[in-house]
């Protein structure tokens, strides 16, 4: 799933009724969801908080920009935070699925936009700036709102020439900064003391900003200039401060993380472990201020796994469940998943996927054509990966099969993958019947009417043939698992390890039988002939190898008879 957070900043922080009206635009675009609002009076500034969809989320930032430059006058704002316009900055976070440049190019498009629609001047910033000068926000934003004007008729107009939108002052909406940046982490460790200086101290040597260098008498050292000269901080991308929190009776060390894939929350919660046991105290656990995304927590669990010499082809809850425990994360407060991880909020399990069984049996077995066989093709081939994710996991840690450790975590870890490609698959197989059947009931009166049912029906014909196809091409996956599995596999779980050939082959043959039933509604034919023609080639080779894995299996249980 792709999903990317957008967190601008308006120029507005006392006049609910304002905010409101801005924030009230995001909803209303599909695919997307307000996390939060937050405004400040002496900043007269609101910071909003929404995630989404790549095309939804470009969308919900136009639309906000819109409505604030329509309920904000910047000749009349003050406030202590720098601003230089309505909508004053406007990032946008990769969050799941997308990369810092597919940001960037969402920045580029929305940036346009704002110039050309609503005659904003627009500076790209961080990421996506056009100027390696204009990184630096301080520098895009230099002068503020009130310095802008002079922007458009001074020696420098030509270097101060917006990325998009005029080059003129626009004195009541002034400027945005339009930008792509990494997710910023909020996140507090809590000591066993009340003494501020012991946790300022160990944020001093954590943060990349580092302390100020000391000669042997203990006196600062300057530069020539008489700047002060600092001693690095262990980790990059970490700022940090000390402070105590009266109301939970002790001392945090409060950090943000500009970049948690570069310096990870786990490493610095280990080496803040290290530097309070160093000062006679102790990391009595953390605390998560907003929200992370999920591959932070997932990274910390397979660490914390790693240490205890523990396989991590283990299902994401789990992952999630290690860390959270690992990272004492529920020592103030329980810590909840659903309300701290960002995908949370859009990662909404499927009609099927999230069934009970009794209750997917019961739907599968009403009198609807959908959920159907390449529903039930699906399910199979995620409990044939499930089966040998379980049999690697009873093998990993074992005593007499140490040789086979390393390959049984890997093929955990693939197994795992798989099975929730497939879990996915269950309603997405569903979906693309019930899209294939939107398609065939639109209209078909008049030329263009037939032809644009047409152009559905060939787009909706090829989902439904491309969602079993991508089962069995998974399935050939499971049974290169399933083979390693056979022969490396702890013995005591092997008949395990067939059981999951036999679902794997009834999963093929289930998925190869669905794309035959849609190929020939498909009027490009020779394209048909080459999905037909790889999924029997596909489903011979799930075949052969269920019969090897079984016949291997087998072999082994005989031997155990004996």
């Amino acid at each position: 799933m792709k999903i990317v957070e957008c967190v601008p900043n308006i120029s507005e922080g006392r006049d609910r009724a304002k905010i409101d009206a801005v924030t009230s635009v995001i909803e209303k675009v599909k695919g997307v969801k307000l996390l939060d609002v937050d405004p400040g009076e002496a900043t007269n500034r609101t910071v909003i908080t929404f995630i989404g969809d790549p095309d939804g989320i470009a969308e919900a930032a136009f639309q906000l920009v819109k409505k604030a430059a329509e309920v904000i006058d910047m000749r009349t704002h003050t406030g202590a935070h720098p601003r230089m316009g309505a909508t004053d900055v406007c990032p946008f976070v990769p969050v799941s699925g997308v990369t810092m440049q597919d940001c960037a190019e969402i920045a580029r498009k929305v940036g346009k936009r704002i110039g050309d629609e609503l005659g904003i001047g627009v500076y790209l910033y961080e990421e996506a700036a056009s100027k390696p000068e204009w990184k630096n926000l301080a520098n895009a934003r230099k002068g503020e709102y009130e310095g802008l004007a002079a922007r458009f008729t001074g020696d420098d107009k030509e270097y101060w020439k917006p990325d998009f939108g005029p080059a003129s002052f626009n004195p009541t909406a002034g400027a945005t900064a339009v930008g792509a940046r990494e997710f910023l982490v909020a996140y507090n460790i809590n000591l066993s003391t009340r003494d501020r200086r012991i946790a300022h101290d160990i944020a001093l040597d954590i943060r990349e900003a580092g302390r100020a260098k000391r000669d042997e008498e203990g006196n600062i050292v300057r530069d020539e200039a008489g700047k002060v000269i600092k001693k690095p901080g262990l980790f990059t991308n970490v700022k940090a401060v000390g402070w105590v929190i009266e109301e939970y009776g002790r001392a945090q060390i409060s950090i943000n993380f500009t970049n948690y894939k570069i310096t990870p929350i786990h490493k610095v919660f280990d080496e803040c472990v290290k530097q309070a046991e160093r000062r006679g105290v102790r990391v009595t656990g953390s605390e998560l201020v907003g929200l992370i995304p999920k591959q932070a927590m997932l990274d910390a669990g397979r660490y914390y796994l790693n240490k205890m010499g523990k396989s991590i082809g283990v299902p994401e809850s789990e992952l999630i469940h290690i860390a959270v425990l690992s990272l004492g994360l529920s020592d103030l407060y329980p810590f909840k998943p659903e309300e701290k991880i960002v995908e949370s909020f859009v990662e909404k399990e499927g009609k099927l996927e999230g069934m009970k069984l009794r209750d997917y049996f019961d739907e599968l077995s009403a009198d609807s054509p959908a959920p159907g066989g390449g529903s039930a093709a699906a399910v199979s081939g995620a409990q044939a990966a499930a089966l040998i994710s379980m049999v690697t996991n009873l093998t990993h840690g074992k005593k007499g099969y140490e040789d086979y450790w390393e390959d049984m975590e890997r093929v955990a870890v693939c197994a795992q993958n798989l099975k929730d490609e497939l879990n996915a698959s269950i309603d997405r197989d569903t979906d693309a019947f019930n899209a294939l059947m939107a398609a065939s009931r639109l209209p078909k009166k008049s030329n263009e009417e037939k032809a644009a049912r047409a152009k559905a029906l060939e787009e909706a014909t090829l989902g439904a043939i491309e969602v079993p196809l991508s089962v069995i091409r998974n399935m050939v996956k499971v049974m290169d698992l399933a083979r390693v599995t056979a022969d490396k596999g702890n013995r005591n779980s092997i008949s395990d390890v067939s059981t999951a050939a036999a679902q794997a082959r009834a999963a093929a043959e289930g998925a190869r039988d669905n794309v035959m039933i849609n190929v020939p509604g498909l009027t490009d034919k020779k394209r048909g002939k080459e999905f037909l023609d790889e999924s029997t080639r596909l489903l011979a080779e799930v075949c052969k190898a269920a019969d090897e894995v079984t016949a291997r299996v087998h072999k082994a249980l005989e031997e155990n008879l004996r």
